[in-house]
């Protein structure tokens, strides 16, 4: 078995209100130097070696992100 982590970001150009919501609480809490903080997702899977990369690629592309407002991307973790 090997993990795979997708990871999934929203768009550079998409509004991340928490993200913002963290930088604010950082600021009030006294963590100065900060200044933009992007929220994203973590999947981790567990997979046999019958798993392609192309399975794993539609598998981030059709169900874990929504293409229209997130990037995401694949990684295999050594074992």
């Amino acid at each position: 078995m090997a993990r795979v982590v997708v990871n999934v970001m929203p768009k550079a150009e998409i509004l991340d209100p928490q993200g913002q919501a963290i930088v604010g609480a950082l600021g009030r809490l006294g963590h100065t130097g900060i200044s933009d903080v992007r929220q994203g997702k973590r999947f981790e899977l567990e997979v046999d070696d019958s798993i392609s990369d192309s399975a794993l690629a539609e598998i981030a592309e059709s169900l874990l992100a929504n293409t229209v407002i997130e990037d995401w991307s694949v990684t295999r973790e050594p074992e």
